[in-house]
């Protein structure tokens, strides 16, 4: 999948006659998903408002959104992948992978507890992060190229979260949902890439002494840079390319779990280290179905 898919001007069909005006319902998909997260309060999905099937135009709410939160004062520091994991895009039911932006407000540190009221319907899934040392500027790139442009690597937990009711959603809903990101959570511990083979790392994910997930670096999408590759070309693709200091959370190993208050998820990845989360108690969000 590329965002550019469709790059024809949007609301003008190929004969040249004007169409649905997508700037309108831009507009409203993105103010709701926005006021969705203000109150806390689930919306409808967003699908029924866009052009059928139409990402492109979804990105472009997920665009929307993530300028005004810059001019509001977020800072942004890296791009997360979505549905990388077959068992993902099959919980899901999609069968391609998206891509959202991270803000710095949405980092947990590791082993910290997440209050309650703070995501809306969580879940947790396990992923190895890059940290870039040198920009991405121009693409498409290649394997090398994001070697010689990481600098190091870390185990990380994403807690994604949807503003979508009942994770109701398709990929039209999650892209325009900034991919249904939430929060992330990285370990302390770095490690140097050609210390590892990110294809071949085994994840274990544990909810208390439960064992919730599992997975392999090589159930992402082939594996965590190969991921990151298509991250990378996309983005410079659209004129907004990876920099030095940018996070990239590169995809789940296993499948995503829905989190309650009082879990804590601890995430295992062999040549890693764990990286660990915990749900605080109260009137945290409900369970969510898995």
């Amino acid at each position: 999948m590329s965002a550019t898919n469709g790059t024809q001007p949007q609301g003008v069909t190929p004969g040249g006659t004007l169409a649905v005006d997508v700037g309108d319902t831009v507009e409203r998909a993105a103010a709701i998903l926005v006021t969705a997260e203000q109150t806390g309060t689930p919306c409808p999905p967003v699908r029924d408002i866009l052009p059928n099937g139409d990402i492109a135009a979804a990105y472009r709410v997920q665009r929307r959104n993530t300028d005004e939160a810059q001019r509001a004062g977020r800072r942004l520091v890296g791009r997360k992948i979505g549905l990388t994991s077959p068992a993902v895009q099959r919980q899901l039911g999609v069968d391609q992978p998206d891509f959202g932006a991270l803000f710095a407000d949405m980092s947990i540190a590791d082993g910290a507890e997440i209050p309650p009221g703070r995501l809306l319907q969580p879940k947790v899934e396990a992923e190895v992060a890059l940290v870039l040392g040198r920009d991405l500027p121009s693409g498409p790139y290649t394997v090398a190229d994001l070697i010689t442009a990481t600098e190091y690597v870390l185990p990380a937990l994403e807690i994604v979260d949807s503003r979508i009711a009942d994770w109701d959603i398709t990929i039209v809903d999650t892209v325009a949902d900034n991919a249904s990101s939430g929060l992330f959570v990285l370990g302390g511990r770095p490690v140097r890439l050609f210390d590892v083979d990110l294809r071949e790392v085994s994840m274990e994910l544990r909810n208390g002494d439960e064992v919730v997930s599992s997975g392999r670096g090589v159930d992402c999408l082939g594996g965590p840079l190969i991921s990151a590759v298509w991250l990378a070309s996309t983005l410079a693709e659209l004129g907004t390319p990876l920099l030095a200091g940018d996070v990239v959370l590169t995809g789940a190993l296993g499948p995503m779990r829905a989190a309650a208050s009082g879990d804590t998820f601890e995430a295992a990845i062999s040549g890693l280290g764990t990286v660990r989360v915990r749900f605080g108690g109260g009137e945290a969000s409900e369970r969510s179905g898995e």
